[in-house]
């Protein structure tokens, strides 16, 4: 029987767990984090911002008291997150490019804030003030490479089929990096971009999300199961 290998920060890969049990049942979940998430820096200072901008729920830590101020979001989750925090979220996008079109047609009264990690992709706040919307941007947490656990590498060196959601370009490289097994791999890439990141990896099969979020990556992982239970009744598993 396949088992599902979880690899985002600790919290959302718990999360994402629920998920799964509550849409697939009792599936075999391991979970090792490839990232840790670290606040950097001092707190944002507000004063004179106007809307904010969270790609990440995971920024939300350094603002903890919204106090109302309107937000502009990446995802459901973050717009949830955002809401518990006391903002209010104007619009939520499925990603950064996304966001970006949908700020582009609000052309709200700036400054804009977005609140990011240390890697971030979409260049939000550079692209927008070059589009006449006045954006600043603060980093306010890291997210560090940690090493795959010991439970993790013995699964990957195993004969059983592993399915890994893999939910952005970063992760799937650091995957890439320390993946060292010869276990049936099935990767449940979030978009073309995670997909092209594993480079020449080893894999029975990639499938890419219909879109880039929780509910169609379960779909993707869905789809993966069936061809990994295929695989073992072929005989190409234990």
């Amino acid at each position: 029987m396949a088992t599902l290998l979880l690899t985002r920060p600790l919290a959302s890969s718990q999360r994402f767990a629920a998920q799964l049990r509550e849409r697939l049942g009792d599936v075999q979940v391991v979970i090792s984090p490839l990232m840790r998430i670290e606040p950097v820096g001092t707190a944002p200072d507000l004063v004179g911002a106007g809307t904010l901008i969270f790609t990440s729920q995971n920024a939300l830590a350094a603002v903890p008291d919204g106090q109302g101020r309107p937000c502009y979001t990446v995802g459901d989750a973050t717009a949830a997150a955002a809401q518990a925090a006391g903002f209010d979220p104007i619009a939520v996008e499925p990603d950064a490019e996304a966001l970006f079109q949908r700020i582009m047609a609000d052309r709200p009264a700036g400054p804009l804030l977005h609140l990011r990690g240390h890697h971030a992709r979409g260049r939000l706040a550079e692209r927008l003030t070059g589009a006449g919307i006045a954006t600043d941007e603060k980093v306010v947490y890291e997210q560090r490479e940690t090493a795959l656990s010991d439970e993790a590498e013995t699964l990957l060196s195993g004969e059983e089929p592993v399915i890994v959601p893999l939910f952005s370009p970063r992760s799937a490289k650091i995957f890439v990096s320390q993946y060292a097994g010869d276990a049936p791999l099935f990767i449940a890439a979030m978009s073309d971009a995670v997909a092209d990141a594993l480079g020449g990896l080893p894999v029975q099969q990639v499938a890419r999300a219909a879109a880039p979020d929780a509910a169609a990556m379960i779909d993707t992982i869905e789809g993966l199961m069936d061809a990994a239970r295929s695989l073992e009744a072929s005989g190409g598993g234990k």
